[in-house]
């Protein structure tokens, strides 16, 4: 069996996890390409006008390989963290490219709850029992897709820059080069080190946005809040840069959140959807890092 796992959204964080999973199975993977022209406008041709580009930008990596595929990994993420839930556009993912898309494989329905290896775990059969009845089998793949995700290294973390920011957003947004424009690469050419939330502990994060008055409904929301409020009030950074998703109500809700908690702190929020160009993006940045050269 080929199984087609697409190239975005929180794929960029567990792909270890699926590939490892689904070939100890048996199944042949079938990855999408990177973040292209191409899969960008089939994306926005098979998806609704009102969702976000990282949602529009999976549609085209759906696209892109359906027909090379018998099993297509469609990853509907209810919860990571107890008490806390992913964007609601997850929930509904395997419907919202069931009905958008035409000529579809199989896909996984299930949805996932990954507070736990135990609740993982149920997803795990259900889907691995679209490949194999072998029960044992279906344990060991998931036992050795653990290992391999704990052994993948994500994350962005330079060192040997004289200026730092923190890059903050929703990880698709940070780890697609298509999407942000090589924002990263950009930025170091500048001689501006970059640091992401992953190297943050998690109980940091927590604890930060335990000064709030009601506990971050999103996963998203609360790493993005206690991330940019733990670097920026301990003195690790000199500003933050947050790369948003047009129409994003999280994004909405937690960059006000943080503007409220750092005030005067260099804060730079950058917008993007099927529409921004280089050039405004790239005039943005340079004035931003010529303005922390500048403090």
């Amino acid at each position: 069996m080929k199984v087609g796992i697409p190239n975005g959204l929180l794929n960029y964080k567990y792909s270890a996890f699926l590939e490892k999973f689904f070939s100890e199975l048996g199944a042949d993977i079938v990855r999408s390409p990177d973040t292209n022209k191409t899969i960008l406008d089939e994306g926005v041709k098979n998806c609704v006008n009102e969702a976000c580009l990282p949602i529009k930008i999976f549609h085209g990596h759906v696209n892109a390989i359906k027909d090379k595929c018998d099993l297509m990994v469609i990853p509907r993420i209810m919860q990571l963290s107890e008490h806390e839930f992913i964007c609601p556009k997850f929930c509904g993912l395997p419907e919202m490219i069931i009905n958008s898309i035409p000529n579809m494989p199989k896909v996984t329905m299930v949805p996932i709850y990954a507070t736990s290896k135990e609740k993982l775990y149920k997803w795990i059969v259900s889907t691995g029992s679209l490949i194999t009845t072998n029960k044992k089998r279906i344990r060991d793949a998931y036992d050795k897709a653990l290992i391999a995700q704990d052994e993948y290294e994500i994350g962005i973390k330079s060192d040997g820059y004289k200026l730092n920011i923190a890059l903050i957003g929703h990880p698709y947004n940070i780890y697609d080069k298509f999407v942000n424009m090589n924002l990263v690469k950009k930025l170091n050419k500048l001689g501006v080190g970059i640091i992401t939330e992953e190297f943050i502990d998690e109980a940091t994060i927590t604890n930060r946005t335990s000064e709030l008055f009601k506990r971050p409904f999103w996963t998203f929301a609360k790493n993005a809040y206690g991330a940019s409020t733990y670097l920026s009030e301990n003195k690790k950074i000199n500003g933050i840069v947050y790369i948003s998703s047009f129409a994003c109500g999280i994004d909405s809700v937690v960059i006000d959140l943080i503007k409220q908690r750092i005030k005067d702190f260099p804060f730079l929020v950058l917008k993007v959807d099927e529409h921004t160009g280089e050039s405004g993006f790239d005039t943005r940045i340079e004035a931003f890092v010529d303005m922390l050269e500048r403090k």
